[in-house]
């Protein structure tokens, strides 16, 4: 797909955002770090980049995600284009989980603005951030040092993760799924699918499909080569399609979404289950430790 060299963050927005960020401060970021040692601490060999996320441009980096550039302004340019806040839209996220997790995944996680969200909600539980640009995790792991969390960063495929089955109480993805094709969206959540227990959650934090299609002009904003594709289509289906049940979206502040689905007991095999008194809206009952029922 070729890269349009016209859309409005290029010609009107993107100069605006430039007058607000100090770019002197962000060059001294970038001087002051060694970007391909520091990569390399994450850099697997066993990962193989796609070529659409390598072939393309994204919010007019060229070359997408793969260069220490798209890890120091992804942080200055996503607070200013996430209405009303930055914080509050991936907040929506952290306050969508129903679980008790003690081992989260988020994938896509870019410079850990999520997943360092979801280690200080839940401190006792594990937590890995996986994503395909060791430069974008050398940042996030900059972020959770001077925040003082401990968590896991690893170079991955989100359609492919190499970890194993159900052992995963909650996967999450935030604003990752516009940046790829259907076809990769659903083999994300086939593996989420793979990921967790057996009642465990995923959500997913992303553009509201139903304002981008009815506002074909948002989808001109930023250079997106798979939104259009994104909002035609519907992540409650795809949800529904590799088995997930209680799928049900949420507007958040009109412009974003999110999305939960939980993994369902099998209908074969079934151990039988003694839930404890907690409140867990209608997740209740799935059969996992992450819900407080034990076997």
């Amino acid at each position: 797909m070729a890269v349009r060299q016209d859309t409005i963050w290029e010609r009107f927005l993107s100069p605006v955002v430039r007058l607000l960020i100090d770019e002197e401060g962000l060059k001294r970021y970038a001087d002051s770090i060694d970007w391909e040692k520091e990569s390399d601490r994450y850099r697997r060999d066993d990962v193989i980049i796609p070529p659409y996320y390598s072939n393309q441009n994204f919010h007019g980096i060229t070359g997408g995600y793969l260069n220490y550039g798209a890890a120091v302004t992804y942080d200055p340019i996503t607070q200013y284009v996430l209405p009303p806040t930055e914080s509050i839209v991936r907040q929506a996220l952290v306050d969508a989980v129903k679980v008790k997790p003690r081992r989260i995944l988020d994938l896509g996680c870019g410079t850990g603005s999520t997943t360092l969200m979801l280690k200080q909600a839940f401190p006792e539980a594990e937590v890995i951030g996986l994503d395909l640009s060791p430069y974008m995790l050398v940042r996030a792991e900059d972020k959770a040092r001077n925040a003082g969390l401990e968590i896991v960063w690893r170079h991955g495929n989100a359609e492919k993760t190499g970890l194993s089955d159900a052992t995963f109480d909650l996967v999450t993805a935030s604003l990752l799924f516009h940046e790829t094709p259907d076809a990769v969206s659903l083999a994300i959540l086939r593996e989420s699918f793979r990921l967790l227990v057996t009642g465990g959650q995923v959500l997913i934090l992303d553009g509201n499909q139903k304002t981008l299609r009815q506002l074909e002009w948002l989808n001109d904003v930023f250079e997106e080569p798979y939104i259009r594709e994104y909002a035609a289509g519907s992540i409650d289906a795809n949800m529904g399609a590799v088995g997930f049940e209680a799928v049900r979206s949420q507007d958040v502040w009109w412009i974003n979404q999110v999305t939960s689905g939980v993994k369902p007991i099998a209908t074969e095999n079934i151990r039988q289950y003694a839930p404890t008194s907690i409140d867990n809206n209608d997740l209740e009952g799935l059969g996992s430790p992450a819900f407080g029922i034990m076997a």
